[in-house]
């Protein structure tokens, strides 16, 4: 499920006009390593998840892509493990899409425990990319409307 958050945390990037989406997950047994806990590429697989629930719920996801060959391509992550998660914890996924600039966006995400810790803090750059010319663009209206700017 996601749906925009209505913590404090929320009403300050409200009052910057930067949507904030949140999504439930419980960890599950394949998403964890030898340790028992959650696998590194399991975050990066879960940030992601996150992220098509979004802009697939605003009207822009896989099938669209694939229909109009343009859509976002991951140019950066920057990941940072802050406390442990455990197999069968609920997480939420804390998302913020921030505008984009020209061809390139950014995307604030992390993945808050059951006590609201800070588990993980991902830092995304975005681009959008048409699958014909093989090049970054400039986000179409309908891809804006998705991560939250536009109608």
């Amino acid at each position: 499920m996601v749906y925009f958050s209505q913590d404090s945390t929320a009403k300050h990037w409200a009052a910057l006009k930067i949507p904030e989406y949140k999504y439930e997950v419980l960890i599950r047994e394949s998403h964890l390593d030898t340790f028992g806990h959650v696998n590194n590429a399991a975050y990066s697989q879960l940030f992601e998840e996150a992220r098509w629930e979004i802009v697939t719920a605003n009207g822009y996801g896989v099938k669209e892509v694939q229909q109009k060959k343009r859509g976002p391509v991951l140019l950066e992550a920057n990941l940072k493990f802050l406390k442990e998660i455990k197999l069968r914890e609920k997480i939420v996924i804390r998302t913020r899409l921030h505008p984009f600039v020209g061809k390139v966006g950014k995307t604030q995400q992390e993945m808050l425990k059951e006590d609201g810790t800070v588990g993980c803090e991902a830092n995304f750059t975005v681009g959008f990319f048409d699958l014909s010319t093989r090049k970054l663009i400039e986000p179409p209206p309908d891809w804006l409307k998705a991560i939250g700017y536009g109608k």
